[in-house]
């Protein structure tokens, strides 16, 4: 049985951005990450052993958000490398990265990117 494991609205300042007022400033984010794996096994078992510890996830995620990056493309792709490094069993990644107020002329909410790698394409 495949299932999700995800962690939404995750929310944390950092310093991404292609502008270095962006990398000197920061910025606030908000991350939404959903990560597809093998449940079968924790659903009669109830044993965290037998699935993917969403705690370590979120470090994962806040530790690769505290890596200035320009592109949040290579945020959100490093994300889903770590992710697999450390949870193998994962098939598939669902990321999205919002930046709230970026800098730019029009009045917006936020800017990001929203990617969906298959493990099998991670390199």
């Amino acid at each position: 049985m495949q299932g999700y494991i995800y962690i939404k609205e995750i929310r944390m300042h950092a310093f991404h951005g292609v502008l270095p007022q962006e990398r000197t400033v920061g910025n606030d984010y908000v991350v939404n990450v959903s990560i597809a794996y093998p449940l079968s096994q924790a659903c009669i078992s109830d044993d965290l052993a037998d699935t993917l510890n969403y705690a370590e996830a979120l470090a994962i995620v806040q530790e690769e958000m505290r890596k200035p990056s320009k592109l949040l493309e290579n945020v959100a792709y490093r994300i889903c490398q770590s992710l697999h490094s450390r949870f193998p069993l994962c098939s598939a990644v669902d990321i999205d990265i919002e930046k709230l107020n970026p800098p730019m002329t029009g009045d917006c909410k936020s800017a990001g990117v929203s990617i969906h790698v298959e493990m099998a394409d991670v390199k």
